[in-house]
């Protein structure tokens, strides 16, 4: 749990109280501005009503040009993002011809493999070549090749799997795989900072849902012990089935899953566990193989493993793995895999291409160098922030490090003056997290160099002072040995 300070958090809620006052006072006055204009809704009802998108307005407008910077380049280490003027008071932004060329600290490039690499770039342009960009078809229709087929088992075996199922979008993967697995008489209990796919694909089910407080094993043995005392709503007949939904690394915590405690518990209680590793499969672990390598769990003791490409692939799409025959079940049942698009060959080529990387199947040890590098990047990147004095979410061996900001006017305060400094980060703020705990989500990847990291260093603590969002003491520097006593004199 994060504990805000007293006076940052009546800080915070004073700054969002003034801006939802002021908005309230532009929309009242912009009534009376609006009932003199002709209407030209026809008798139709307005689709976007005042409060409906009062946040949009008055307060996601105003800093929209922290949000949706679009690039130029592939997103690697570094990258060009270009830029925008608005003459409407950011109502509107236009691109100009201009780039910038910043250190990309946002994108989900763990292992590198987001720009051109040179086992991966020639196989996927020969993919191309031979079956175009897309199949245009759905998977039981004409949408199956070959290099579908490979990358399933490919990915089966990555995982320890028997089995394994991609769709073409990640976030689709939740959204329409949970409401197949559990529905009406089923419980889906939840970690209360699950990612929104998992959330809206949770409510489509038509189970009943119950959370548990994040990541937090003994709330959780408590929420199962009381939903199997009562049993289902009304009847209190016994639950059809119970999935207990985790993440192997919250995204906008960068937090590492208790999962021993939670398959223990699971088994304990005769629940099913589903784990998402989005953020974690091939970016943690010896052989880059996600949370349960990391943390020693069995990966026969997780029922239901998904993840996406996107993170540490280089790629689109995700994948659910598990026994033969619930593959099979998804595959006659998922609108994923009977409605939508397959994905798209050179896509599905450039995940087989990094996974053998990965294992050094491409007669390298680049794989390895990559996964012990992101392992030392993330570990120093995170120590040198809280030495600083930033407080920083997560925990070790995550590439993912949450940096507090809090108060609504330093979201778009940070990030500015970071990337007038060549520095691109990613802030984020509600809805995405809860209204107080607004953050700037640091994304490491293989691909940084020490002294990438060392500017990207430089110039966060300078905006962190600017700004006043270091929270804690700094740690006193250590003297350098008088440059090797002065070379040895």
């Amino acid at each position: 749990m994060i504990t805000i300070p007293y006076l940052t958090a009546l800080t915070t809620y004073f700054s969002y109280g003034l801006l939802f006052a002021f908005g309230q006072l532009r929309d009242f006055f912009r009534k009376f501005i609006d009932w003199w204009k002709a209407s030209n809704l026809q008798g139709y009802a307005p689709i976007c009503l005042g409060l409906e998108d009062f946040y949009i307005r008055r307060l996601y407008l105003r800093i929209q040009d922290c949000f949706g910077r679009p690039i130029s380049s592939p997103p690697d280490a570094w990258f060009d993002v270009v830029e925008r003027v608005s003459n409407d008071n950011n109502k509107t932004l236009q691109r100009t011809t201009k780039v910038s060329r910043c250190l990309n600290l946002g994108s989900y490039n763990y292992l590198g493999f987001a720009a051109a690499d040179e086992y991966c770039t020639p196989r996927v342009t020969e993919t191309l070549q031979r079956y175009s960009a897309s199949t245009c078809s759905t998977r039981v229709e004409g949408g199956t090749t070959a290099l579908h087929v490979e990358l399933e088992q490919v990915v089966a075996d990555f995982v320890g799997k028997p089995a394994a199922m991609v769709t073409g979008m990640g976030y689709v993967t939740n959204s329409a795989i949970l409401p197949v697995l559990v529905r009406h008489g089923g419980l889906i209990i939840s970690d209360s900072l699950n990612h929104n796919s998992i959330v809206n694909g949770a409510r489509g089910s038509g189970a009943t849902i119950r959370v548990f407080q994040h990541n937090t094993p003994s709330h959780l043995e408590k929420v199962l012990r009381e939903q199997i005392a009562e049993g289902q709503p009304r009847t209190h007949r016994p639950w059809k089935k119970i999935i207990v939904v985790v993440e192997g690394i919250y995204s906008m915590e960068g937090e590492l899953c208790k999962l021993p405690e939670i398959v223990s518990i699971c088994k304990k209680y005769k629940a099913y566990v589903y784990l998402d590793e989005a953020h974690s499969i091939g970016a943690v672990g010896k052989t880059g193989r996600g949370v349960c390598e990391l943390l020693g769990v069995d990966t026969a003791d997780v029922d239901i493993m998904m993840g996406t490409f996107t993170k540490s692939f280089g790629s689109c799409g995700g994948y659910i793995a598990g026994s033969k025959e619930l593959i099979q079940y998804l595959k006659y049942t998922c609108p994923a895999h009977l409605y939508a698009t397959s994905i798209s060959p050179p896509a599905a080529q450039q995940i087989i291409s990094a996974i053998k990387v990965i294992l050094g199947e491409d007669g390298s040890s680049r794989g390895a160098q990559k996964l012990a590098q992101i392992r030392e990047n993330s570990n120093y990147f995170r120590s040198e922030l809280q030495k600083m004095g930033f407080e920083v979410l997560g925990d070790n061996d995550s590439p993912v490090m949450p940096i507090m900001l809090y108060n609504p006017a330093k979201i778009p305060a940070f990030s500015r003056e970071c990337l007038k400094q060549n520095v691109a980060v990613v802030t984020v703020a509600f809805p995405a997290t809860p209204l107080l705990l607004a953050r700037a989500r640091i994304c490491i990847s293989a691909a940084h160099t020490r002294e990438d990291m060392v500017k990207a260093l430089e110039v966060i603590s300078r905006v962190g002072d600017m700004v006043g969002i270091k929270y804690f003491p700094a740690e006193p520097k250590k003297p350098e040995l008088e440059e090797g006593r002065k070379k040895l004199e």
